[in-house]
């Protein structure tokens, strides 16, 4: 029994009787199963972090080299197999039987921080007895599980080339027939030469090599054999699909190199970005033990500095704090590391005059970066060591750089951080029902303190398979929890990007390719619904439903760059195994400013929950677009079981000047006046 004495009773029996009279005398809502009410006004607004959804880039399943690192050779520095001799080549083969060609490696570079070079010794000859077989001998590069060479484009060919005597071999594209084709003569080449050819496809082969042959009797040496499509994008190195892909996600950062890359299992094989930067041929690659393969680091620090700027998202460094995976630099020793980590901001803002500056302005980038956040460490929290280590790159990272926004390792999402920081990462890795839950994981962190950045997420386990929509629906639960505790959270971003399919190591993932295709997966879709979110105007959602534990709704007001219109967009998110009708109610905004004509609905969905994307069927599940319902001055819609729908409700012109002029109005008020 509530006593008429206790106010705070009576006004919420009083709005529960009201809500009640509501619903009934409303005879639209007795068929519905759900109410958005969606306030529009200017009071009930709240700005979103700019950079609020990004991504997670880390060399992982063949993401860089293989993947959105152009580069079309494996192993183009023979230095694979580690800085000594004789060493493994592979994935470089030769062309003829051994009897007519020798093949393997010294330590005769010209560059001396990668030693290895390959040396061909041809045994044949281009007459005589002991002639070489049509075509000559030679070794061929397969590339990545095959390069994709496509007819009318060109490819730019650079190799170095070594030989006692004169030579006279050809270089060439094949696959199942030749594709491109041409000769090296050259009189003088004792010491080292660079030799760069340009070579056009005349037909297309998804699965080609690229040969160095001779049918004359000698020795040749090669190094840094490299092959690049000349129409990357913006010339930067970047494969043209696989960097659209991640561009139309419009990324408000990007986090890199890492990850478990950033690391290694030792700190011999761990990331070490000096060795990534200056002439490509001089970067000694290494192998990354974490994920088990070679790379040449030709998609080094400036490079993933200049993938930020172009896709005009804020970098994030992840920097090695002093740990591997089974090692710890004790804080006694940690200033070298501290004093490398400078070096690598000097390196992306410094003046173009400065030690490291220059070494930029020498790569073609004068003008600094825009690097303002730099993460410390990657999971090392539980480290004994990572607190002292943090400190120590705290401190000197500050007293430099005041401005740089620090991230540390340790979880504040439950309680406050014991150091200081800006923000602290957070990773969670969960199945699909625990996933959807955690949309609430932020409702009751303290609003004091630094913010959280979410820079790994997604479902895991038999309910993601390869990429399922399951494992999107409830990403998208979680991502709807991050828009309304933007408040807290500055930074959310799905981990890994990328995989290549003849490398999984770990699934799933957002975008899937091989040598020449590439597809999103439902996960991939899901996040272009937030793509817009960044900087948008938050507004306050109220979802009343009989399964409010299967939806998940948010609503946000956001200027469109590709025609600069306003608009307001609803996502809800039926993870439930029924069907709902649901009833969107705006309210704080004449309904008349709404032009429904060129509004539109966009559903993501499938007949079986467990659907994926495929090579074969790359759109199976991704987003269709219909017209909006409207119903009197609200909208209606059926909501499919487990499906992600979004409304764009575009704004006219005259929205801003109404909803600055629209008195504030309480829920209780909104309910009553309905």
């Amino acid at each position: 029994m509530v006593s008429s004495s206790d106010p705070a009773q009576a006004l919420i029996l009083g709005l529960l009787l009201v809500l009640s009279a509501f619903i009934q005398c409303c005879s639209s809502l007795r068929d519905i199963n759900a109410l958005l009410l969606v306030n529009a006004s200017q009071g009930a607004t709240t700005k979103m972090p700019q950079n609020l959804f990004g991504v997670s880039f880390e060399e992982i399943n063949h993401a860089g080299a293989g993947g959105l690192w152009g580069e079309l050779v494996s192993n183009r520095g023979f230095e694979s197999g580690g800085q000594h001799s004789p060493s493994i080549i592979d994935p470089w083969s030769i062309i003829g039987d051994y009897s007519l060609i020798r093949v393997s490696t010294d330590l005769s570079s010209c560059f001396k921080r990668n030693p290895v070079a390959l040396r061909m010794e041809v045994v044949c000859d281009s007459d005589g007895v002991n002639a070489c077989p049509v075509g000559g001998v030679g070794v061929y590069n397969p590339g990545y599980w095959g390069m994709n060479i496509e007819r009318g484009k060109s490819y730019k060919l650079v190799m170095y080339i070594r030989s006692l005597s004169s030579i006279n071999m050809t270089v060439s594209l094949t696959g199942m027939q030749t594709l491109a084709t041409t000769d090296i003569i050259a009189t003088d080449v004792s010491n080292w030469k660079k030799m760069e050819v340009i070579l056009e496809a005349k037909a297309t082969d998804h699965n080609s090599r690229l040969e160095l042959k001779s049918s004359r009797k000698g020795v040749i040496w090669f190094d840094q054999v490299s092959l690049v499509p000349m129409d990357t994008y913006e010339g930067h190195g970047y494969r043209n699909d696989l960097f659209k892909m991640v561009a139309d996600l419009k990324p408000g950062y990007i986090r890199f190199p890492g990850g478990s890359f950033v690391t290694g299992n030792f700190l011999r094989n761990a990331y070490r970005w000096k060795d990534t930067v200056g002439p490509w041929e001089e970067r000694p690659g290494h192998f990354g033990d974490v994920w088990s393969y070679w790379t040449d680091d030709g998609l080094g620090h400036f490079e993933l500095l200049q993938l930020a700027e172009d896709l005009d998202a804020s970098p994030i460094w992840v920097l090695n704090s002093g740990f591997s995976q089974e090692e710890a630099v004790d804080p006694s020793n940690i200033t070298p590391f501290v004093q490398d980590a400078l070096d690598g901001i000097e390196f992306a803002r410094g003046d173009p005059n400065s030690t490291w500056g220059s070494v930029r302005a020498d790569m073609g980038h004068a003008e600094p970066f825009n690097l303002k956040h730099i993460a410390i460490g990657n999971q090392d929290c539980g480290r004994g060591n990572y607190r002292a280590n943090y400190l120590k790159f705290y401190v000197a990272i500050k007293k430099a750089y005041p401005d740089i926004k620090l991230i540390s390792n340790c979880d504040g999402s439950n309680t406050q951080l014991d150091h200081p920081a800006e923000m602290y990462d957070y990773h969670v890795y969960e199945n699909a029902n625990t996933m959807f839950s955690m949309a609430h994981k932020f409702d009751h962190t303290s609003r004091i303190g630094p913010k959280a950045f979410v820079s790994e997420y997604a479902v895991t386990g038999k309910d993601a398979g390869s990429g399922s929509l399951l494992a999107a629906l409830a990403e998208a639960g979680f991502l709807i929890g991050i828009e309304k505790n933007s408040d807290v959270v500055d930074m959310a971003s799905n981990a890994p990007l990328f995989v290549n399919a003849n490398d999984k190591r770990w699934m799933p993932d957002a975008i899937v390719f091989d040598s020449y295709r590439s597809y999103g997966t439902p996960s991939y879709w899901m996040q272009r619904f937030f793509s817009v979110s960044n900087g948008a105007t938050l507004l306050v959602s109220t979802l009343q439903s009989n399964s409010s534990n299967s939806l998940m709704a948010s609503a946000i007001r956001f200027q469109n760059p590709l025609d600069n219109n306003n608009y307001l967009r609803v996502k809800v998110v039926n993870y439930g195994s029924n069907k709902v009708n649901v009833e969107i109610a705006i309210e704080g905004l004449d309904p008349d400013l709404i032009d429904y004509s060129e509004s539109s609905q966009t559903l993501l969905s499938s007949t079986n929950v467990m659907d994926e994307n495929s090579f074969q069927n790359p759109t199976k599940v991704s987003p269709v677009q219909t017209s909006v319902k409207k119903s009197g001055k609200d909208i209606s819609a059926t909501l499919p079981p487990k499906s992600f729908s979004c409304f764009d409700l575009l704004l006219l012109p005259d929205f801003l000047a109404q909803i600055h002029s629209t008195t504030d109005m309480s829920w209780f008020d909104l309910l009553t006046t309905k």
